[in-house]
């Protein structure tokens, strides 16, 4: 194991991996600030960190940095970005607690899951167009999270919409990731 961890941390330092580092730094402050009753201070520091995996991803691509540190990392980031801002519109009574369960059983079963595949198979398992689609719906899910009562008092949910919409690209992702792990499960026996 100490081998696979030096493994992903010898090419981490690059730009990309960089900015996702800068948005795992964000989600404390963006809890704190939210919490505190501060949600415009908030939102803003939700959209830097949602634009740090924009360019994460394009940069790594651009420059070919792609590391399997970023491939690890960066979806681990996606989730505690939106897990937390999740649990913070649910704690305000913006979105239902039933989805946000959905999702945190989801993300904990997909966080098992790569640990087992990294250490028992050596596999990192990287976002794929179901993840990258779910977290697109989920940011602007959980940014006009914070115009709920606006949006309420036009009488259409659009970020209650966008989120149960999140929830299901999540769990066609979440399918899609057990293939993978299945696939190579049975390769490896």
């Amino acid at each position: 194991m100490k081998n696979k961890i030096k493994e992903l941390l010898k090419d981490c330092w690059n730009l990309p991996n960089t900015l996702t580092m800068f948005r795992l730094v964000l989600v404390p402050f963006f809890i704190l600030l939210y919490l505190d009753g501060h949600p415009y201070q908030a939102l803003g520091v939700f959209c830097l960190a949602s634009l740090t995996d924009m360019f994460d991803g394009y940069l790594a691509r651009k420059n070919n940095q792609i590391t399997s540190f970023g491939k690890l990392v960066d979806p681990l980031a996606d989730k505690l970005l939106v897990v937390s801002a999740l649990i913070c519109h649910g704690w305000r009574n913006v979105f239902p607690w039933s989805a946000i369960i959905l999702v945190v059983i989801k993300e904990i079963a997909m966080i098992v899951g790569s640990l087992f595949l990294l250490g028992k198979k050596d596999v990192v398992v990287h976002s794929n167009y179901w993840g990258k689609t779910s977290t697109c719906f989920f940011i602007a899910a959980l940014i006009l999270g914070f115009f709920h009562d606006d949006l309420a008092g036009l009488g259409f949910h659009l970020d209650i919409w966008l989120l149960w919409i999140s929830v299901i690209s999540a769990y066609c992702a979440a399918i899609t990731y057990a293939r993978v792990l299945y696939t190579h499960v049975k390769k490896k026996t």
